[in-house]
């Protein structure tokens, strides 16, 4: 009996081409055409912010020599992650609101997960330096600058860009080659998750896998976060006013950003885990959505507003403007 429903399962399995996506809303016909250009002004304006923002600010890092300093490199790797994962979703997003067929092809798919699926782990894994640089520049400001030489701070963002790489490639390499059995996704884009629940072949090992490199990234750089920020409170509340007071004009922003992404992140898992039929398809897409727009959006205003270097620079550029 099991051989015949083998049989049966690997007879309909196929090698998918292409994939259709079910969570684009559809209105009626009277509507049809007002909604698509709505859709399309709303998420195109979206992205030209966080184009610019960020753009902004990776240009205002680069060029003002006073910004050269660990803080601001790890924020201008930031800045470019947020701007790779915009471009992994928002074109794809904007062909597919103009389009009347919501299919994606199964390479164009792949290049998807793998672009926001890199985002994701870059996005955590920077955070996580960014706050062991906090650390350091709050706890130990005399051998600051000898623990954050330039060197280190290259080495920092090549290892977390190159680890993040490694660990995604790792990931669609096992997720590619699977037999599936459907083309549905009930998601605005390709992930992981969705693909793999439709392979007919056994996924084991795909889940051992992805379970290993989840817990790595998350339980290593949260651990360093909460150590780090452990550590800063102990310094702040047996320090001066003046460290108190540097510990905060730094910390919140970063702080902020994190908590912001970190809600983000859990929304995205717990609606992607979580049988949540039960709720409304535009919630559904919101929170699916909220971690791919939201912190890209939100961190460059943030950290342009908070921090005083920055702050100074814009009011120079916009002075010199009138």
């Amino acid at each position: 009996m099991y051989g015949k429903n083998k049989k049966r399962i690997m007879t309909n399995s196929s090698q998918v081409s292409y994939f259709t996506l079910t969570a684009y809303l559809d209105s009626g016909a009277l509507k049809y055409l007002y909604f698509k250009l709505l859709h399309f002004t709303v998420v195109a304006f979206l992205y030209i912010v966080i184009v610019t923002v960020n753009v902004l600010l990776i240009v205002v890092i680069c060029v003002n020599r006073s910004l050269h300093e660990p803080m601001y490199m790890f924020l201008c790797s930031l800045f470019v992650n947020e701007l790779y994962g915009s471009t992994g979703l928002f074109p794809s997003l904007l062909l597919q609101i103009l389009s009347d067929v919501h299919t994606v092809s199964a390479p164009l798919c792949f290049l998807q997960i793998f672009s926001l699926y890199f985002y994701a782990n870059l996005q955590l894994s920077n955070l996580a330096i960014m706050s062991y640089d906090r650390y350091l520049a709050i706890c130990f400001p005399l051998q600051y600058h000898t623990c954050m030489s330039p060197c280190k701070v290259s080495m920092l963002i090549v290892l977390t860009w190159f680890s993040s790489f490694l660990g995604i490639t790792l990931l669609i390499s096992l997720s590619a080659p699977l037999q599936l059995c459907g083309n549905i996704i009930n998601k605005v884009y390709c992930d992981n998750y969705s693909v793999v629940k439709l392979a007919c072949s056994d996924t084991t090992v795909n889940n051992i896998c992805g379970l290993i490199s989840t817990s790595l990234t998350t339980i290593s750089a949260v651990s360093l976060i909460l150590y780090t920020y452990v550590r800063i409170l102990k310094v702040c509340f047996s320090g001066s006013k003046q460290t108190r007071q540097k510990a905060i004009s730094t910390c919140t922003p970063h702080l902020a950003s994190l908590l912001n992404y970190s809600c983000s992140a859990f929304f995205e898992i717990a609606q992607s885990r979580l049988n949540m039929k039960h709720v409304p398809n535009m919630v559904r897409v919101f929170l699916s959505l909220y971690w791919l727009i939201c912190p890209p959006l939100c961190n460059p205003l943030l950290y342009g507003l908070s921090l005083t270097k920055i702050r100074i620079i814009y009011k120079g550029l916009i002075l010199s403007k009138v």
